[in-house]
């Protein structure tokens, strides 16, 4: 079994990365050689980890070009090759990547954009969660409001970009207007991602809201949120807010701080 083990490690590190033909493949084949169809699987390797970012980053694709991607795509398979049967779990660090890519330099709002795009495609392979209990809401004294700690959706992520990236990102979807008329100087935003149904959506929220919703998604109660927000943002309306996320499906639950 450690003799197998170890022929297919030195056959996947000869497709993954590159290195000689492994030892265990002798003689070639009647119509090609060994290293002809080496070449076939590391070709299939690269073409199944290429359509599985164009797959997660299509807006990226569509602002650089088939080509650039192309070029792009393929330093990233060499660098961060795939560590995981599942291919939707591949790509993550494409942001970082193409923030120190220099031939994307051109392009300053790119790392954001895949920073959203990845977003989007984990809000849309998140797992279902359960619709917030209302009634059981309802039914919880004022005095203990402030001690409530919410469960946010799987799906929800807050994103912060100095550039108008909810707005490129709309105007790149199927059946857009294709208005690409965007003020790329129009100001930081904050953007919110997730799913409803089978739908990712995204859209920009006051940074108030960001801040307030970035707060109770990292466990802190209703009342410490609440507090830490109104100290940065005075006009933040609580209100608003608790019924803006809980019609979007943003709060799926709740618990007292005293059971956290």
């Amino acid at each position: 079994m450690a003799d197998l083990r170890e022929d297919l490690s030195g056959f996947a590190r000869s497709i993954v990365g590159g290195d000689g033909m492994p030892q265990q493949v002798v003689g070639g084949y009647q119509n090609y050689s060994a290293d002809t169809a080496l070449e076939v699987y590391r070709n299939n390797y690269r073409g199944n980890l290429h359509d599985a970012l164009s797959g997660a980053y299509p807006v990226i694709e569509q602002l650089v070009g088939e080509a650039f991607f192309r070029l792009l795509t393929r330093e990233f398979i060499a660098n961060y090759p795939s560590r995981s049967a599942n291919l939707h779990r591949y790509g993550v660090e494409l942001a970082d990547f193409v923030a120190a890519f220099t031939p994307a330099q051109s392009v300053p709002y790119l790392p954001d954009m895949a920073a959203l795009e990845w977003a989007c495609h984990c809000a849309y392979f998140a797992e279902d969660a359960d619709a917030l209990d209302v009634a059981a809401l309802s039914r919880v004294p004022p005095e203990d409001y402030s001690g409530l700690v919410f469960v946010i959706d799987p799906s929800c992520h807050v994103l912060r970009s100095w550039y108008p990236c909810a707005a490129i990102w709309h105007a790149h979807q199927p059946g857009a207007a294709g208005d690409f008329n965007i003020d790329m100087e129009s100001g930081p935003t904050s953007i919110l991602v997730n799913r409803v149904e089978d739908v990712v959506r995204v859209r920009e929220i006051s940074d108030a809201d960001a801040d307030w919703l970035a707060g109770i998604t990292a466990g802190a109660s209703l009342g410490e949120a609440t507090a830490a927000t109104l100290a940065q943002y005075p006009d933040f309306d609580l209100q608003a807010a608790l019924l803006a996320m809980t019609t979007q499906g943003l709060l799926t639950g709740f618990r007292h701080r005293e059971a956290a």
